[in-house]
């Protein structure tokens, strides 16, 4: 279909216009401040921390659901602030931890304790969530429980497998057009996009400055693409590729996480001594299928089959910081059959989704609606089938995990290019083992963005690398966010810094450090399947 038009003209027009009326509280039925045709948007904000941010404050601001029909229905669109403390303010610092169906609520909190007090005293630092999640009205909910266990096995070892999953998908779309029929075409980037410029007009600033995770980098970049001359400073953290938005990001993604998983499975066996599962990686790899196709026939605790043991260790792939654990249940149940471990891992790390029915539909909803899908469901058996030859860790989960999109119900836009030579510096950040974002992403974008600069971290495999505990990365961030300064260099990269250590077991290691504490606390925040 032709690209939706988007009436910038009139996003200024309604942004510039507006009547006041109450806002309120993120979390009430109170009415929220609304941008009409009448005046400029006011929000009202009401204090709402909790003991470890004492100081956040929420608001909420009704936006329309399709932005060029301001006659029509309006949503809800919940806000969250860190006031800024400093004499002089640099104006709002929106964040976002990705997705897409990631809530930033509390990231706004998590961001402003992070950064350098300094810095982080010029800011008003700002979270949302976006249209469709957590405390937005409406949040989608398609399918309470879709993924409560046990779920059917992700390797298609038979025909009977292939089609209870691809039933099971479509039978997801189906339900989303039923429950949401009305909301779902404009549950997409770029009306987010739009959202976060009227946003911009409720606070009442000319320019917004951005920080964004993962999926949270493509939503910053095509905002900077419609609303160039609103950008301060942009922040973009392990990052999409937009010349893959979603289809191909997605089996990039199967080969990154397959890697990832084999570097876990080195550790492991570097760690014999603790975990008794074999010194060569190769071996601790044979045993970790091994124990995966146990659970195909026996789910461990009558909970944790294959799609929920996969669920449970694809964390691993996101932040070493987890490894430990994760290795921990896997020698259990490995060495001693011990499945109350293994539930226990899965209710910390894989049950994610089972509680997360909210940010799996608009995951769904955005990647579905935001570019083309193949819908000829043997193009995925083959893309899937070659790739789970090279890559068997979480091809066919990710598979599955994306298939609403073979069916949805909402014919897709086209993918926006980010392609931008109309912006202040942008600072750019990218380990060169991500498996989420792959290293090539960070590149692509450095590229398109004209004049940006690239910081990157040398071997390491976490994603989100600032705020989680790298004196080096941290530096960089903060000197951007105090001046505007970014490095320049000559490669590749402007910058390169060294990854952090990896971790070691309970029994080997001394008392966790800030660092990593705060690296834990960032990827609760960040979620495990965000992009």
């Amino acid at each position: 279909m032709k690209k939706r038009a988007v009436a910038l003209c009139g996003i200024a027009a309604l942004a510039a216009a507006a009547v006041v009326t109450p806002a309120a509280v993120a979390d009430t039925d109170a009415a929220p401040a609304r941008a009409t045709r009448a005046g400029t948007p006011h929000l009202t904000w009401k204090k709402c921390g909790t003991s470890d941010q004492p100081t956040q404050q929420c608001a909420s601001l009704k936006v329309p659901l399709d932005h060029d029909n301001a006659y029509g229905q309006w949503i809800t669109i919940a806000l969250s602030r860190i006031p800024h403390t400093a004499k002089t303010s640099q104006g709002p610092l929106l964040v976002n931890p990705g997705g897409p169906g990631g809530s930033g609520l509390s990231l706004a909190g998590f961001v402003a304790s992070s950064l350098p007090k300094k810095v982080a005293a010029q800011y008003d630092v700002i979270g949302f969530d976006p249209r469709g999640v957590g405390k937005s009205r409406p949040a989608l909910d398609c399918v309470p429980g879709h993924f409560d266990p046990v779920r059917p096995p992700s390797v298609p070892t038979t025909q009977t497998i292939e089609r209870t999953n691809t039933e099971r998908a479509a039978a997801f779309a189906r339900a989303c057009e039923t429950k949401y029929h009305d909301v779902l075409p404009y549950i997409d980037t770029v009306s987010t996009v739009r959202d976060m410029d009227l946003i911009r007009a409720a606070l009442g600033a000319p320019k917004i400055n951005y920080f964004g995770y993962s999926y949270g980098t493509y939503l910053g970049a095509v905002y900077a693409k419609y609303f160039p001359q609103r950008v301060r400073r942009l922040v973009l953290d392990s990052i999409v590729d937009p010349d893959g938005a979603w289809y191909r990001d997605n089996l990039d993604q199967d080969l990154a996480f397959n890697a990832r998983h084999q570097a876990f499975m080195a550790w492991v066996a570097k760690y014999d001594a603790v975990y008794r599962l074999g010194k060569d990686p190769a071996t601790v790899e044979a045993k970790w299928y091994a124990m995966r196709d146990a659970v195909t026939k026996k789910p461990a605790g009558g909970t944790v089959g294959a799609g929920e043991l996969e669920d449970t260790f694809l964390p691993g792939g996101y932040y070493d910081g987890y490894w430990p654990r994760l290795a921990e249940a896997f020698s259990a149940y490995a060495n001693k059959k011990d499945a109350d471990s293994l539930v226990a891992a899965y209710e910390t790390f894989g049950a994610v989704d089972a509680a997360g029915d909210n940010g799996y539909s608009v995951y769904t909803a955005v990647q579905c609606r935001d570019a083309r899908w193949p819908r000829d469901w043997r193009r995925w058996h083959r893309d899937s089938a070659a790739l789970n030859a090279k890559a068997p860790f979480s091809t066919w989960n990710n598979a599955w995990y994306n298939a609403p999109c073979a069916s949805w119900p909402v014919p897709p836009l086209e993918r926006t290019d980010v392609t931008n030579d109309a912006l202040p510096p942008v600072l750019l950040f990218q380990a060169t083992d991500d498996a989420a974002t792959p290293y090539e992403g960070g590149v692509r974008v450095h590229q398109l963005l004209r004049g940006s600069s690239l910081v990157v971290e040398q071997g390491g495999g976490n994603h989100g690398i600032t705020l989680s505990g790298s004196t080096c990365l941290d530096g960089y961030l903060s000197a951007y966010l105090a001046t505007g300064k970014v490095p320049r260099g000559h490669g590749t990269a402007d910058a390169v810094c060294r990854k952090l250590p990896d971790p070691k077991p309970p029994a080997t290691r001394e008392a966790a450090s800030p660092g990593a504490t705060k690296g834990a606390t960032l990827h609760r925040l960040l979620g495990f399947r965000t992009r």
